[in-house]
């Protein structure tokens, strides 16, 4: 009996094992295909999460590319602010402009150091061109505030300086030796005196130019020397104060003092006849000079009416006696015809300058191409007012001269576009293209009536490519040294001839296209021609090879 409770319960036991083990694997087999979801889910999850971390990055490389975005925007807006006060010049606030090269010398370190910036390099190469010419009107500034405030001392405002003892007076005028009936011993005493005076004597300067001046002055000067132009600032000051020194000296007597008394009476006369002779000598040179250059016969060809040597000679002549100008004015003050001394230097440049021209005027003539005379006369007037307006020169002429010269030069161009396409113009013109007869036709207008004639057509196609090709050839040996003088030429005889030869090819063309060997006369597009003006006045010799 015993035995069969105990068998149940190791019966009971040993099922309830099994339901134990059957729900231990079910829960196994549970957590197993949980483990697996789990997996496939990381496996899913994993592109998410790259794709995830990638936008992180993304981001932080966004902000800090947008953080040097910002800080290279901001460069190009202090740039832009600089520009603006450069371009406007220094007279008005110089303490600004002087801000403004500054910041743009801070733009241009800072794009040197970030070469990673791919417009680096023509930022910094703007930059440079731009701090040129600030500097250059620096140069200007200073130049014109050291004139304007240079002017000869007279000799009442240097006796102003000295102390009331030693001031000059007509009581004292006599007073000299033993004339008055003074012992020695007397002299010896007055003398000893004077002397001590002069050890005490409070002495004040004088003021030459005015303290306002003076830090603006400095501040221009430590600007030029910054930029390496500390030889301009030397010849400019040198220049502008010599000649006033010079007068102050002349004023005050000095050379007559040095010379004075009858042992020097020789020496004196000798320097003044000295100079006499050199102002003569100075006018009779430039006489001689000017008529020279108004006769001057020599046969050098400029067969691509490019600038002759003789301008090119007299405007570096020109140029040269602006560096002894300061000389010559004082040569000039020697003759006394009520003219100012600069008044007589500008005149003696005029009249040089004139018989240049006239010079000119007779070599042009030379040229059996009317067209090319006045493209020689254009080039060597070009030449002058360029050259006058980059010297000193400019500032004695005028802007009066310039001016009127600059009117010359568009003269001579205008007449050379005239003379040169003016029968080219003629075979794109609808003129002579009607016909009486029946044939081939279409109506000027456009329309199908009869009217104008495919021979005529093709005729004047025929003849605009054969003067284009002969002007093509010609003209590219021709010579326009200016750059922008050359470009501006071709874009004159561009805006003529283009439009005229769209017009004439959209109206004619479909005449000519309908019928035989159309690119016989139609050989060029308005592109064509337009790449072929780009080859005028480059001085080609004829065995270059063409470029279309």
């Amino acid at each position: 009996m015993g035995g069969d409770v105990l068998s149940e319960g190791a019966a009971v036991m040993r099922e309830s094992l099994l339901k134990s083990q059957s729900i231990t694997d079910s829960v196994v087999s549970v957590l197993g295909s949980f483990d697996h979801r789990l997996s496939a889910l990381e496996t899913a999850m994993r592109p998410t999460q790259i794709r995830t971390h990638a936008i992180r990055r993304a981001h932080e490389n966004i902000d800090k590319t947008l953080k040097s975005a910002e800080v290279i925007l901001a460069q190009f807006d202090l740039f832009c602010q600089a520009e603006a006060k450069i371009l406007k010049g220094p007279h008005d606030d110089l303490d600004s402009y002087l801000e403004a090269i500054q910041q743009l010398r801070s733009n241009i370190l800072f794009f040197n150091n970030n070469k990673s910036f791919k417009s680096s390099d023509g930022v910094v190469n703007h930059s440079n061109n731009l701090l040129a010419k600030a500097i250059s009107k620096l140069e200007e500034e200073f130049k014109q505030l050291l004139s304007s405030y240079s002017k000869p001392v007279e000799p009442e405002r240097l006796f102003e300086c000295l102390p009331n003892s030693l001031r000059p007076s007509s009581e004292s005028s006599g007073n000299q030796g033993d004339s008055t009936g003074r012992n020695p011993s007397s002299n010896s005493h007055s003398e000893h005196h004077h002397n001590n005076n002069l050890e005490n004597a409070d002495f004040t300067p004088p003021t030459l130019i005015p303290l306002r001046i003076l830090p603006l002055l400095h501040n221009l000067a430590q600007q030029m020397v910054q930029a390496g132009h500390q030889q301009q600032l030397l010849k400019i000051y040198r220049d502008t104060r010599s000649s006033v020194l010079e007068e102050s000296l002349r004023k005050l007597g000095v050379v007559e003092t040095l010379f004075k008394g009858k042992a020097c009476n020789e020496i004196r006369e000798s320097a003044f006849g000295l100079t006499k002779w050199l102002a003569k000598t100075a006018q009779e040179t430039f006489g001689d000079f000017e008529e020279a250059v108004e006769k001057d016969a020599t046969k050098t060809a400029v067969l691509d009416g490019t600038v002759h040597p003789l301008t090119s000679y007299v405007i570096n002549y020109v140029k040269f006696l602006f560096d002894y100008q300061s000389t010559l004015k004082q040569l000039f003050q020697e003759f006394e015809n009520g003219e100012e001394t600069n008044s007589q230097l500008a005149s003696v440049t005029m009249r040089i300058m004139q018989a240049l021209q006239t010079n000119l005027d007779g070599k042009s003539k030379q040229h059996k191409d009317i067209a090319l005379t006045h493209l020689f006369l254009m080039n060597n007037i070009h030449y002058m007012v360029r050259s006058v307006r980059r010297s000193e020169a400019k500032d004695l002429l005028g802007d009066d001269w310039v001016q009127r010269h600059r009117r010359i030069v568009q003269q001579h161009a205008n007449q050379y576009k005239r003379i040169a396409w003016a029968k080219i113009l003629q075979c794109l013109s609808v003129q002579g293209l009607t016909s009486s007869g029946g044939g081939s036709a279409v109506g000027v207008d456009g329309g199908n009536s009869s009217g104008v004639s495919r021979a005529v057509v093709k005729d004047k196609l025929k003849t605009f490519n054969m003067q284009f090709e002969e002007l093509h050839q010609r003209q590219s040996q021709w010579t326009v040294p200016d750059s922008e003088l050359r470009e501006s030429l071709r874009l004159a005889v561009a805006e003529v001839l283009l439009p005229a030869y769209r017009s004439f090819i959209k109206r004619f063309g479909p005449l000519v296209e309908s019928g035989k060997n159309p690119m016989k006369y139609i050989r060029y597009s308005a592109e064509d021609l337009d790449r072929m003006l780009g080859e005028f006045f480059e001085g080609k010799t004829l065995n270059e090879p063409k470029r279309w």
